[in-house]
């Protein structure tokens, strides 16, 4: 019996957009989905009640973190994950591979794996595809994905190859090693913006016949035309019975854009890291709460939203307030406005999907959302 089962529901008629279910340990969730980030075993400044309640079904925690802090010993100790941080739904455990690959001269990859610089402490680390899985299975995610190296923008043919190649060899290794039978390991495509390479990834990668697929290596920097065209090739060539998770995420420009390509999952810091900044997403766009035309404006953020803050009364005018006056009150109630956002946008998405209109739903979304706007 494997861990994760992906059941799909409904492919919407004129685009690759899809509705599904998928099933894990930990209970089922509706697809598409977005992630809420929880790097430390915690979502910045949310309980797991009132993610819950925004109606998350999976969460994503980051194995690097972990593993540095507080240690793989101590969560298996508490009993996983799951009861470490209170959270009796899926999650999700990203393998490490992208915060290792981004700390640039600290770290030095061989085919071996990685040692690297900790950033919390300097002191000197090793994660390879063995040590990943390990971490992972003591941390019991729902869906551990491989270790992998991340090929950065730009990248040359030759560069893309030797790390695509590598990040396979990697993959196999995870595939070996991973031997918990309530976990399912998802391989990652790789091959930079080179289709060729992409191609080949995808290829054998599928070949492994794993409980899922990600892309990788996209929304790091490249045009976003290229990364839909990568995106969209990328997904031609995964299996329409398995999930896809388009990794690190989170604008809802680029969330219509990857639903329509077939991707069934998202994650992203985005929706807490720009409400810490003092930013709430609308379906209009983005409202930059410092600003001062929001000083006497007594509306909530957004009208008929059902976030907790909108819900029960509390104003643009006192968010703002709470914001400039550093309250911490403030910034959770932008971030729980932010995800309930978030969670409502992939909802009706899916809504969308099952009664075939979801190229009206892109039309419209597109229409009335001023990307980068502060209104």
């Amino acid at each position: 019996m494997t861990a994760i089962t992906y059941e799909l529901v409904k492919k919407d008629a004129a685009t690759g957009a899809r509705a599904g279910i998928i099933h894990t340990p930990h209970g089922s969730f509706p697809t598409p989905i977005f992630m809420p980030v929880g790097t430390q075993a915690s979502v910045k400044g949310v309980s797991p009640d009132e993610l819950k309640d925004l109606g998350a079904g999976i969460i994503l925690s980051n194995t690097y973190h972990l593993f540095l802090r507080p240690g793989m010993d101590l969560v298996r100790e508490a009993g996983g994950l799951h009861k470490f941080m209170h959270w009796d739904r899926a999650i999700l455990t990203d393998s490490g591979g992208f915060q290792v690959f981004s700390l640039g001269d600290l770290r030095k990859i061989t085919e071996e794996g990685v040692t690297f610089r900790s950033h919390i402490d300097g002191s000197k680390k090793f994660l390879s595809p063995e040590v990943s899985m390990d971490v992972q299975m003591a941390l019991g995610s729902d869906i551990v994905m491989a270790f992998d190296e991340c090929v950065p923008y730009p990248a040359d043919f030759q560069y893309a190859k030797q790390s695509t190649e590598r990040t396979l060899r990697w993959l196999k290794r995870c595939k070996q090693a991973m031997t918990a039978p309530n976990q399912g390991l998802f391989g990652i495509v790789q091959g930079g913006m080179h289709k060729e390479l992409r191609e080949w990834s995808a290829r054998e990668t599928v070949a492994l016949d794993l409980p899922g697929y990600a892309v990788g290596g996209l929304s790091v920097g490249e045009p976003k035309e290229l990364m839909y065209e990568m995106l969209e090739y990328s997904t031609s060539l995964l299996p329409e019975n398995k999930p896809r998770y388009l990794m690190g995420v989170g604008t809802p420009d680029c969330l219509v854009e990857g639903v329509q390509r077939g991707i069934d999952m998202f994650d992203c810091v985005y929706p807490t890291r720009v409400a810490r900044n003092g930013m709430a997403m609308t379906w209009t766009g983005r409202l930059v709460m410092k600003n001062a035309q929001f000083t006497h404006d007594h509306h909530v953020l957004e009208e008929g939203c059902g976030c907790y803050a909108c819900r029960n009364g509390y104003t643009r005018a006192y968010i703002r307030h709470l914001v400039r006056a550093g309250e911490i009150f403030g910034l959770r109630l932008l971030s729980l406005h932010n995800l309930w956002f978030l969670q409502e946008f992939m909802r009706r998405m899916r809504q969308a999907i099952l009664e075939d209109r979801f190229g009206a739903f892109r039309e419209e979304f597109f229409a009335h959302y001023v990307m980068h706007g502060k209104q």
